[in-house]
């Protein structure tokens, strides 16, 4: 078989590292993005209700009312990021199924 080319078999770091190496982001799973993009929607989502049930409480401290108010937005935003990571009240999982089932769709 002289002639004929083989293709070599890259691992994923490998691969990783040549789609970086020419300044390209590598593919991504379309299910790693949904699931990604759900977990986003939850935030957002918990991060109103956050600054919803913040909205009356005043006081002392950083994050009380006045000046330091300003800084209860960063404070609801970092929660609802990390609740929606630790895998929040469920909105996450039944967005990533509706996502999945539209682009099962689409490609059907």
């Amino acid at each position: 078989m002289s002639g004929v080319i083989t293709p070599a078999v890259a691992s994923p770091a490998s691969a990783a590292a040549s789609y970086a190496s020419i300044g390209v982001q590598p593919p991504v799973d379309p299910r790693v993005r949904a699931r990604e993009q759900a977990v986003e929607f939850e935030a957002v989502f918990l991060n109103n209700m956050f600054s919803q049930m913040f909205t009356g409480i005043d006081g002392d401290g950083p994050f009380g009312g006045g000046k330091a108010g300003i800084w209860r937005s960063f404070l609801t935003d970092e929660y609802s990021k990390s609740f929606a990571k630790a895998g929040g009240i469920g909105i996450a999982d039944h967005v990533y199924r509706a996502l999945l089932n539209q682009q099962e769709a689409r490609a059907g």
